[in-house]
Parts: structure tokens; C-alpha cells; sequence
């Protein structure tokens, strides 16, 4: 599905069917979309009668895409990775078990499957998400294709972070950055998704219509104002409690703390609020009682220790590391 704020990049890229570039890196905040717009384009360069919109839908190279068994189609996508791999990089330090990775044999066999000729006698395409969960030696497996690539290949790599990527990786494709779409834009499309209040929602998300929609999700909303709750008090909230109650959505706790440490700098630079809207008053009161360089180090610190994330940790205490650091800095005349 082609969303409505990326169907103008879509047509711009699909307008030259036969100069169209071997290797498309499509980049952009998280929940814009990116993803959808690969597997569309995908879609589109393997049907058998495509449209300036995208394909027909009804082919049956349609059919075998939407079934997933399309024969000149491969995904990649990262896998758990379990403690020192052997396509690790030398140079590298081994991923901790419970990480995820695109490995070096499955990026192997996808530049062998472009190499094959097409059952269709048309495009073979390769979609590669996150492309910065490509390891060292999955990156460099790559660089051969991307730098003499078979006719008629398509290779689609999607990022949130970009700038993960090898430059050598970078270099070898075309940057197509997807924006954040426009806010009245983005609400219209969460109010036809069934969203009667998107605006809270769209703002936690910066502005990502898709991210909003899952921050929309009933059960999470309501964590999230408890969590909120907590943070607008606090010299009260017990840093113990709170860390178990909230341990098991850990992510979640992160993203928001992250979020609202933005906020009270957002409101003591520059007097405004940008995530968490409906929580000015409160953010406003932390933040003048807040040291400015406290502040800046947390968000540092709490960047920082986004990497853990994705890795085996002891959840509870390092959030309750965070919430008592939070408390000192915020409550200490808040």
C-alpha cells in the first residue's frame, strides 16, 4: 500500500522505468512509511501491467507477490543472532545472543539469486530492511553487486538510520529520503484509520503517522499516561516500584523518558513543547526548576543507552538507574 503523502515520491521514482537506478536506499524516520513504499515499488516493477499508481493488483505476478512465493522476489530481513557468530567481523566484537542481525549467507544468497536469470524475463528484485542490521561481513558481501550489478536488478535497502550503514555501502546507492509527511496530512489519514483524537498521539510520534497509529493502541496509551503520571511528580514516584511496574514494556519507558527529557529542554530553550503537548504545564515547571547542563547529560545518557535495548540486560535495574537519575535532577526543587 502506497500512502497518500508518499504516492508523488512513488510516481517521481517508477517515471523512468528504463533509467531506473540498481540500488535505491530509502531512508527517513521510523513510521513514515518506508517500508510500504519498497514493497510497493517491488510490487510494481514485477507486474505485468503496472500504472503510473502502482501495479494492477490482479496479474498473476500480482498474485504470486501478495502470496508471497513471486519467483524473482527475495526479503531480507534480520534474524536473532546468537554469541560469536562466525561472520562476525574480525575487527568487531562478536553480537551478544538475543541480538538481531542480517547475516552474511543470507545477503550471499541474495546477490546469487540476482545473478540468476529472471523466470518472468523481467526485473529480479531484492528488498533488504533494516539495511543497517547488516553486519560488517553481510555489508561487504554486498559491495560486489552493487558495484557491477546484473541488468534489469533492483535492489531496495531501507534504513531509519542511515548513517549505520559502510560508506562504501552508501556511495553505491541512490538516497531517497522519505519525509515526515504534513501534520494536517497526517491527522486526516489517523482520522480515517479510525483515530477520533490523532493529535496526541501524532505529536509523541514527531510527526510519523504510522508510528502515531500504534502509539494509539488503547493499552498502550493508557501505560503511557501512568508512566507520564510518574514523571510530572517527581519527588514522589518510588524508583523501584515504578522500574518493576514498568520493566516489562522497557522500550516503551525508554522512548518515553527519552521524549519527555527532550520536552524539559524543548520548554527551558525555547519555551515549547513538542512530544507530550497536553503535558506543558507540568513540563514547564520541571524544566525551570531543572539544571540546563543535568538535563543535557541526561540526554546524552539516555542515547547512549538506547543500544541496550535490543540486547539481554537487567531491565529493572537499569530503569531504575534512570528514574532515580531523573528524580534527582527534576525533583530536586520541582
Amino acid at each position: 500500500m502506497i500512502h497518500p503523502w508518499n504516492a508523488r515520491l512513488f510516481r517521481q521514482l517508477t517515471a523512468d522505468p528504463e533509467h531506473m537506478p540498481h540500488a535505491l536506499l530509502l531512508h527517513g524516520p521510523a513510521g513514515v512509511g518506508k517500508l510500504d513504499l519498497a514493497i510497493a515499488m517491488a510490487r510494481w516493477a514485477l507486474c505485468q501491467r503496472p500504472t503510473e499508481d502502482g501495479a494492477c493488483g490482479v496479474c498473476d505476478a500480482c498474485n504470486w507477490f501478495d502470496q508471497g512465493n513471486h519467483p524473482d522476489f527475495r526479503r531480507v530481513e534480520p534474524v536473532e543472532a546468537e554469541a560469536g557468530e562466525d561472520d562476525a567481523a574480525p575487527t568487531k566484537k562478536a553480537p551478544k545472543k538475543g541480538g538481531k542481525l542480517i547475516k552474511v549467507d543470507a545477503i550471499r544468497e541474495v546477490t546469487h539469486f540476482l545473478e540468476l536469470t529472471s523466470h518472468r524475463g523481467g526485473w529480479r528484485v531484492a528488498l533488504i530492511q533494516p539495511a543497517e542490521f547488516m553486519n560488517p561481513a553481510a555489508a561487504n558481501a554486498l559491495l560486489k553487486t552493487l558495484e557491477e550489478p546484473p541488468a534489469r536488478v533492483l535492489l531496495l535497502l531501507v534504513s531509519h538510520q542511515p548513517g549505520r550503514l559502510p560508506p562504501t555501502v552508501i556511495s553505491r546507492c541512490r538516497k531517497v529520503a522519505v519525509p515526515l509527511p504534513e501534520r494536517e496530512i497526517a491527522l486526516g489519514w489517523l482520522r480515517l484509520a479510525g483515530l477520533a483524537e490523532p493529535a496526541s498521539p501524532l505529536a509523541e510520534a514527531g510527526g510519523a503517522p504510522l508510528a502515531a497509529l500504534a502509539y494509539a493502541e488503547p493499552e498502550r496509551a493508557a501505560r503511557r499516561e501512568a508512566f507520564l503520571d510518574l514523571l510530572a511528580r517527581p519527588r514522589q514516584f518510588d524508583a523501584c516500584q515504578a522500574a518493576q511496574t514498568f520493566q516489562p514494556v522497557m522500550a516503551e519507558a525508554w522512548g518515553w523518558l527519552t521524549r519527555w527529557v527532550h520536552d524539559l529542554l524543548a520548554q527551558r530553550l525555547a519555551g515549547r513543547t513538542h512530544y507530550f503537548p497536553t503535558r506543558t504545564e507540568a513540563i514547564a515547571r520541571i524544566a525551570a526548576a531543572s539544571g540546563l547542563a543535568e538535563l543535557l547529560a541526561f540526554q546524552r545518557e539516555l542515547a547512549q543507552a538506547g543500544r541496550w535495548l535490543r540486547h539481554p540486560l537487567n531491565a529493572q535495574l537499569l530503569l531504575e538507574s534512570w528514574l532515580i537519575r531523573y528524580s534527582e535532577i527534576a525533583g530536586a526543587k520541582a
